[in-house]
């Protein structure tokens, strides 16, 4: 069964729960250098001045150019969940992934090896929530089956990214 995260941007209130329960679950220390794999961005529209917040990790692509890219077979698509996992001990630190990922998802750690967000995949095989959609107290984060989609089109990131691209003219 193939699973994604979904934001429901009009949801989000930056609170940053999500940010901090992914470094919790992660052991990101941020004096390292290692960003957390999910991020809470702030963005204003220039017509209006609306503030929008959203939140934003791997995408865990159907044809991600990230395993593409990976010279060393580090990343790959899971066949029973279809997430973009990895395994660092493959990784050659050449940043090829980074180059290739459209959405800035890889990080490198102080050992120069790559990590990302893997959905928290250890707790979705334990049948638990991922640590930033548990954390999530508004919902606007939700771990659904990739062929559903619970979240409105009109509050998906792609429509409110497309919005503000308009406004921004």
């Amino acid at each position: 069964m193939a699973w994604k995260i979904e934001l429901d941007i009009s949801r989000c209130c930056a609170c940053g729960a999500c940010a901090i329960a992914c470094m919790d679950q992660n052991d990101i220390d941020l004096s390292t250098g290692v960003r957390p794999y999910r991020t809470v961005f702030r963005e204003e529209t220039r017509r209006t001045g609306e503030i929008r917040y959203y939140s934003m990790a791997c995408m865990h692509c159907d044809n991600a150019p990230c395993v593409t890219a990976c010279p060393s077979g580090c990343l790959y698509k899971d066949p029973e969940t279809g997430l973009t996992l990895y395994n660092t001990q493959y990784c050659i630190g050449c940043h090829s992934c980074a180059m290739a990922c459209p959405f800035g998802a890889p990080t490198f750690g102080p050992d120069g090896k790559m990590r990302k967000c893997d959905c928290c995949i250890d707790r979705l095989r334990a049948g638990l929530e991922p640590a930033c959609v548990r954390s999530c107290t508004f919902g606007a984060l939700q771990l659904v089956k990739a062929d559903e989609d619970p979240v409105p089109p009109e509050h998906s990131l792609v429509a409110q990214c497309r919005e503000l691209a308009e406004s921004q003219k």
